[in-house]
Order: C-alpha cells, then structure tokens, then sequence
C-alpha cells in the first residue's frame, strides 16, 4: 500500500504539537475551561482581542484582494467581514456586561504581545507572498477551534463563558477553518520548496504567537517601560 504523502497542514500540526498542548495546557484556557476564570483577566483579554481582531480583518481582506482562485477572494472577504462584525458583537456583549466605559476601554493600553501578533500579520500581509499570508493567518482559525471544540464539552449554558467558547466550536466555524487548511494545502502544493518553508515558518510563529496571547491575558501584561515615560499632555 502507497503512503498518503503529509500534507502542509499535516506537517505544521505535527510541528507544532508541543505547542498545541501548551496551549490547551495554559493557565488561561484551564480557568476558562472551568469557568474559574477572573473577570479582570477575562477582560483584559476581550479588549486586546478586539484590538487583535481589527488587524487580523485587515490581513484576512488583504488576502482576499491577492488571492486568484475567485472562490479563495470570496472566503477570505467573508472572513473579514466575521473578524469585524459578528465576532467582535460578542466582544461588545461581554464588554457590555463588565460596565465598561468607553474611557475606561481607551484607558487599557495595547499590550506588547498584542502589538507584536497585529504588527507581524500586517507585515506579512504587506510583504509576503501571498501562500505565506495564508499560513500566517491560519492558526487564528484552526487554533481557536482545536481549544474551543475540547472547551465547549465542558461548559453548559450556565458557565459564565459559554457564549465565547461555542462561538469557535460552531459548525460555521469548523467549515470555515477546514476552509483555510484547504486553501493552505493547496497553494503549499503548487509553490516551490522555499515559499513552502516559508509557509511553515510563518504558520509556527503565528501559533506562537496564540500562545504568548493567552500568556499575556493571564498575566494582563503592561508595558515594562511604562514606568519611565512622562503622561501624555
């Protein structure tokens, strides 16, 4: 019997593996899991990813414009649109249900991590070619539906977080993330070996990058260097 050669996707799983589970090890995705999860964190959490999430539509619509296939433009437009508008009407719910002000949210500085992730997938947008987007891009789908499939057995309709973990163990969701895997196996298919490792490497450090996120709400990172600048006037 012939071997099934490993797909791009295969591959960046199997790569990543370690790290998947320290994702799904984490301190944050645990609490979350069992609901024990502090609001102050959580919170912190939504508001940097709300801030993530304007940056990861921009990314995903950048795609959209360089990709070829029609089919590929329509995906990644549609996704664009879901970053902004459905995903972040949650984001303003649980907002909503903390009674945070709008001058309390501008009060929460963007933390590093934040700034890192949005910063390194506008470059990548801007600068990379475009089967390299698709692998950056694609750990905020298939990541967050990994944790949020093994999540939502674990929460009813009573945990305080139920809303946010099913959002990314929907079946809309799931099709959508077997959507970019698709589009990431194929352009890795017909590109050159060096496009490919390029692929791989930008998938791993987006997948990072998931992980030092969660890191960075649990922690509610600030910025060490706070300390020495002067108020703004």
């Amino acid at each position: 019997m012939t071997d099934v050669p490993m797909t791009f996707c295969d591959d960046v799983w199997k790569r990543t593996s370690d790290l998947v589970r320290a994702i799904h090890d984490h301190p944050f995705n645990a609490a979350l899991g069992d609901g024990t999860l502090d609001r102050d964190r959580f919170a912190f959490y939504i508001v940097q990813d709300g801030r993530y999430l304007a940056a990861f539509s921009k990314a995903l619509a950048t795609a959209s414009t360089r990709a070829t296939d029609p089919a590929d433009a329509a995906f990644y437009a549609q996704s664009a649109h879901t970053a902004l508008a459905a995903e972040r009407m949650l984001h303003a719910g649980y907002i909503q249900e903390f009674g945070l002000t709008a001058d309390e949210l501008a009060g929460i500085a963007t933390s590093p991590t934040c700034l890192a992730y949005a910063s390194f997938l506008q470059a990548t947008a801007l600068t990379a070619p475009y089967p390299v987007l698709a692998a950056a891009v694609l750990p905020c789908f298939w990541i967050y539906q990994d944790v949020g499939t093994t999540l939502v057995g674990r929460s009813g309709p009573d945990h305080p977080y139920h809303k946010w973990i099913s959002t990314y163990a929907d079946p809309d969701f799931v099709t959508s993330v077997e959507q970019a895997k698709s589009i990431a196996d194929r352009l890795a298919a017909a590109t050159d070996a060096a496009t490919r490792a390029a692929m791989e490497e930008a998938y791993c450090r987006a997948a990072a990058y998931e992980w030092m996120f969660w890191d960075s709400a649990w922690h509610r990172e600030p910025w060490p260097t706070e300390r020495w600048l002067s108020p703004s006037t």
